[in-house]
């Protein structure tokens, strides 16, 4: 049934699209392979020649498919206002159906049994979080990248070059900060209380990005924020919607407004922008809160006057991650926190209108195409000449650091919020 109902909306939807042509220099992958069927025209064609069974499912279908980085560049700029990432979404439900009826590959299965055993289970992350610092600290993760079995294996690569994991902070009524293996329910604002948000924490973000998330609720407390963290939230489902598993991603959303909806906060707060256009596109909020990116909410909170930030004089190169930029449209958020630093200049990264090549797991299912579009990043960096990047996406925070760990560049990424609370005093 899932699969006459992709197909439906995928006629309906792609007769609105006129063929004109302008989406072409926005998109990455027909950027660099001047490939029609690699571009957002040439995919819409394709998805409705299988919608309509003019052509095929085959081989060749999947692939062109497969490369889309879902950036949604091209739906930012369709004058006809065609919704390209719905599109592309359910043209995977048809191919996910089609490889349930037949023999899966071996990375989707990996994919598979990764979202299932890991992203979902909060509990589980928790335990894996606690085995990659044992790991980190004892080497012994750098050291098995030397054997040359596992150093070509994408997925332990990435494993390996995971940044350094940190640990969720306690609530504490001393001001004393202690180290917890689970975030707290609640914590309190400090001094005067002007409000009450909830944090959504995401999935991988829970080993990967901890020092973000401990930068946010140290900021919102310090400006008057009561911050809360329900336990029962789960992963946001962008990864399972991206990948045809549209009923496993309104499962996640049904948890997560559950788990927001008991909650009286006037907004939730996702760290990650990939994860607050899932968040919002999934309709998580009910009438009662928002969904917003942490730097839009701080922009637009009170109580900067009680707080003092120190001078950091320093270019500070701003990436634009797709999501922020292309769909929540937020990307003047970052440089407007950056400059609130004294001292502290926000310069756009050259080439921000292009994926980095990220794109949830694309790097590691294609990496060639990932690769490339690093590489620019990489250059941009180098040429930027700055000792600090920030950048609002998880995903695109690991990989452009990857990136400049295999070639040696000593420039720290980190998210903006992260770069704020250091200057009001956080230590890491």
């Amino acid at each position: 049934m899932s699969s006459e109902v992709s197909k439906d909306f995928i006629i309906a939807e792609s007769n609105q699209c006129v063929s004109c042509g302008l989406c072409l220099p926005h998109c990455p992958t027909y950027r660099l392979l001047k490939s029609e069927a690699d571009s957002p025209r040439g995919r819409i064609a394709l998805m409705s020649g299988v919608a309509n069974e003019r052509i095929p499912l085959n081989k060749k279908f999947i692939q062109h498919m497969d490369r889309c980085l879902t950036c949604r560049a091209c739906e930012a700029v369709c004058p006809n206002h065609v919704a390209y990432g719905h599109l592309i979404d359910e043209a995977r439900v048809l191919i996910a159906d089609q490889s349930r009826s037949s023999t899966s590959s071996q990375n989707v299965n990996i994919k598979i049994l990764l979202r299932m055993l890991l992203l979902t289970k909060s509990a589980r992350m928790v335990q894996l979080r606690q085995l990659l610092s044992f790991l980190q600290k004892n080497g012994l993760l750098r050291w098995l990248l030397k054997f040359n079995l596992l150093e070509k294996n994408r997925l332990f690569k990435f494993i390996a070059q995971l940044p350094r994991v940190e640990f969720p902070y306690a609530a504490t009524t001393d001001g004393n900060r202690m180290i917890s293996n689970t975030w707290a329910k609640v914590y309190p604002a400090k001094g005067e209380k002007r409000g009450e948000v909830a944090l959504f924490l995401g999935c991988v973000a829970r080993i990967t990005d901890v020092a973000t998330l401990n930068a946010s609720i140290y900021v919102l407390n310090r400006l008057g924020y009561t911050v809360h963290v329900p336990s029962n939230q789960t992963c946001c489902g962008a990864l399972h919607q991206h990948s045809g598993g549209l009923e496993q991603a309104a499962a996640l959303a049904k948890q997560n407004k559950a788990a927001f909806a008991a909650l009286n906060v006037s907004a939730i707060i996702s760290t990650a922008s990939g994860c607050g256009v899932q968040l919002l596109e999934s309709e998580v909020a009910d009438g009662h809160s928002r969904i917003t990116d942490i730097s839009k909410f701080l922009i637009e909170a009170e109580g900067w006057e009680s707080v003092k930030i120190a001078p950091l004089p320093q270019k500070i190169l701003v990436h634009d991650p797709c999501s922020l930029r292309n769909v929540l449209h937020d990307q003047i958020y970052p440089y407007q926190l950056i400059a609130r630093i004294p001292g502290a200049q926000a310069v756009p990264l050259a080439g921000n209108d292009q994926c980095c090549g990220a794109a949830g797991s694309y790097f590691m299912d294609q990496p060639e195409i990932a690769s490339m579009l690093l590489d620019d990043k990489i250059s941009a960096l180098v040429a930027g000449d700055a000792k600090y990047l920030v950048t609002s996406n998880i995903g695109c925070s690991m990989h452009i650091a990857n990136g400049l760990y295999e070639k040696k560049i000593n420039i720290e990424v980190l998210h903006p919020v992260t770069l704020l609370a250091r200057q009001m005093g956080l230590e890491s």
